[in-house]
């Protein structure tokens, strides 16, 4: 098995040194820096699918959690737009706030048989007098320059604060779904966690007021130089020099794609550290006991889902960090970006190839999927113009072949998967 580890670990690297090689090594530092991200995703899935046999089909909603916390944590605040309306937000919170408890107090205190009407009351009511202070304040921060800014802005800290409470903020978000969802069967926890992820991207697409909506958020701080900067610095320019580069611009960006690629390994290898010692703990063989035989388990004592929503808020939480990590990488949210069918699929055949159950598979197959997923449509369109290269410059069958090479990608990834549960349905790196 270690054999084989290094084996097809070697061989991902020997591929991306051939990209540096033949295409540019900023080109291979980009997917690099991507698959290492995608890496980080996937051992998010496979805690929750390769642990404990849970199908989440929400996994993009909670890494659009982890680019908005990236967001709110770093970018400037918007001091005008908390000038007008930064009164009428702390009295909408306080109705909230005032309206949970109600709920709470009314639950305990009325007698069973109008518990339901009276709940519905306080909901209805609340959600009205939240509104009275909450609207208005929405649509002055959104008239504040909308061009520029239109909403809250974040607190001004610095970026890589934001990676770990993206997990956080994940986190929080997948324990009150799984107090909800996950006492549903297999398919309709699927169900309700794809449900769930629209309704998050929806929120994040159009409260414009919290994250600029469809407007995007672009210039969140770097925890590297920029490369404008690094042109001006003498020492750079030395150091470049000593190494033989001929172009400064190019050097600068190749650069910073690897200090981000540093930045990244280490958490990478926090997070996989903390997987590998999970897995191998007594809780990992217990979650794996649960995966295989769950009435054999709830038989011998365990609480079965008590343990599915410790994995099920863990996995939410290493998602949130990726997509922190995604989102500063960008520089930008991009809210429309997140597509959780297109996605959530690739991500899931990064765990299946990969082998679902094994840490080290699941990295695997995050770098095998990105790179083939970023690499797909330059080789289809090589392909394509090799095959219609006999053909006439007007031949309808070439102009219909050269647009269906931008598709190759999405053929290639079903082509994968079919490949993989045929021949090697346990992936690449199967579960001891």
């Amino acid at each position: 098995m270690t054999r084989r580890v290094v084996f097809l670990y070697g061989l991902m690297l020997l591929v991306l040194i051939g990209v540096g090689f033949f295409q540019s090594w900023n080109v291979a530092f980009g997917i690099f820096n991507l698959c290492l991200i995608s890496a980080v995703m996937a051992l998010g899935v496979n805690m929750q699918w390769g642990y404990a046999g849970l199908f989440n089909v929400g996994i993009m909603g909670f890494t659009a959690l982890g680019a908005l916390t990236a967001v709110l944590v770093s970018m400037p605040p918007v001091q005008e737009a908390w000038a007008v309306a930064g009164g009428d937000l702390a009295l909408s919170f306080l109705c909230l706030v005032a309206t949970v408890v109600a709920i709470v107090l009314a639950r305990r205190m009325v007698p069973p048989a109008f518990r339901m009407l009276v709940t519905a009351i306080l909901v209805v009511a609340g959600y009205f007098l939240i509104g009275v202070f909450f609207l208005p304040a929405t649509d002055r921060i959104e008239s504040i320059d909308p061009a520029l800014s239109g909403y809250l802005g974040g607190l001004g800290m610095p970026v890589l604060l934001a990676w770990p409470l993206g997990g956080v903020v994940a986190a929080g978000a997948g324990w009150l779904i799984g107090k909800i969802a996950l006492g549903l069967r297999a398919d309709y926890l699927a169900i309700a966690t794809l449900g769930i992820s629209e309704i998050i991207i929806a929120i994040i697409k159009y409260e414009e007021w919290l994250s600029r909506g469809v407007k995007n958020v672009t210039g969140i701080p770097r925890p590297v130089p920029y490369e404008v900067d690094l042109v001006d610095t003498q020492w750079f320019v030395d150091l470049a020099t000593s190494l033989g580069a001929t172009d400064i611009n190019e050097a600068s960006s190749l650069f910073v794609k690897f200090c981000y690629g540093l930045l990244f390994i280490v958490v990478l290898a926090i997070v996989m550290w903390l997987a590998e010692r999970a897995l191998k703990s007594p809780w990992g063989r217990m979650m794996r006991a649960i995966r295989d035989n769950r009435d054999a388990a709830e038989a011998m004592g365990k609480d079965v889902k008590a343990r599915h929503l410790q994995v099920f808020v863990l996995g939410c939480a290493t998602c949130g960090i990726a997509g922190a990590m995604l989102a500063t990488l960008d520089g930008q949210l991009t809210p429309t970006s997140y597509i959780p069918l297109r996605f959530t699929f690739l991500i899931w055949v990064m765990v299946i190839l990969g082998g679902s159950g094994n840490n080290w598979g699941a990295v695997l197959g995050g770098f095998v999927i990105w790179f083939l997923w970023v690499e797909a449509e330059p080789l289809g369109n090589w392909f394509m113009a090799t095959v219609t290269a006999p053909l006439p410059d007007d031949s309808a069958i070439g102009a219909h072949l050269m647009m269906g090479a931008a598709y190759t990608r999405y053929l290639l990834m079903g082509a994968i998967l079919l490949l993989v549960m045929r021949f090697a349905p346990k992936g690449l790196i199967p579960e001891r």
